[in-house]
């Protein structure tokens, strides 16, 4: 029996355009959002074969109830984030377990909870950030969560062998929701530091992942997905 393709994280950006991705080629597309009108809405955009379910990745504790009725799960993609500004300086707690519990020990969650339905030639992708190599003024748990993300690849893909575990770190993602919305000239000096000479896209960025969700020979990698940035 084949399975779905769960996109946690899919009512928006990335998320959005990697369900989209796989709901134009006629899979079964699961997208997971906070709220469950927006996720219904977004699903119903991208057409019959996709359902949105409600859930929230720093409510880790309500997520088994929120996946109780996804079947079989060929590939699932862990989107989701947050971004905050903290500083050891000037640090807030509450931000910073809140944004290390759901990129971390909620991605985690989601993944144990599905692990008795991923299939044969399943896969799982985590997306992490060029943050963990690149660290900003603000970025002190944005930074810590992404490198955090190459650890559970590591552990993970020994866990779940065979299925597949990899991870994606894009750089700046120019045509993205949060990205898309800068002065042009903020992006110029990282555009300018690229051997591409442009900054990624989110087709970009869907290419790459739905490389290292469906090739069978790809296992335990994390991508950067930058345009040679330097």
């Amino acid at each position: 029996m084949a399975g779905s393709v769960v996109v946690v994280g899919g009512t928006a950006g990335i998320g959005r355009e990697l369900a989209a991705h796989y709901a134009a080629r006629g899979r079964e597309v699961v997208l997971t959002g906070r709220d469950q009108a927006r996720a219904d809405k977004v699903a119903a955009e991208l057409g019959p074969n996709v359902r949105g379910v409600a859930l929230d990745l720093a409510r880790p504790g309500t997520l088994r109830d929120a996946l109780a009725g996804v079947g079989p799960v060929d590939h699932l993609a862990l989107v989701g984030i947050e971004r905050d500004a903290n500083t050891v300086a000037d640090y807030d707690v509450d931000a910073a377990v809140a944004l290390v519990t759901m990129k971390l020990v909620g991605y985690t969650e989601v993944v144990h909870v599905l692990r008795d339905r991923l299939t044969g030639d399943g896969s799982v992708l985590l997306f992490g950030g060029m943050a963990r190599l690149r660290p900003y003024p603000g970025s002190t748990t944005v930074s810590t969560i992404n490198a955090g993300v190459v650890g559970l690849v590591r552990t993970l893909s020994v866990e779940l062998a065979p299925i597949r575990v990899n991870s994606i770190h894009p750089g700046i993602v120019g045509d993205s929701p949060f990205w898309a919305g800068k002065p042009p000239e903020a992006l110029e000096g990282i555009r300018a530091g690229t051997l591409t000479g442009r900054l990624v896209t989110m087709a970009d960025v869907v290419d790459a992942a739905r490389f290292l969700l469906e090739n069978p020979g790809v296992n335990g990698v994390d991508l950067t997905v930058d345009g040679g940035w330097r």
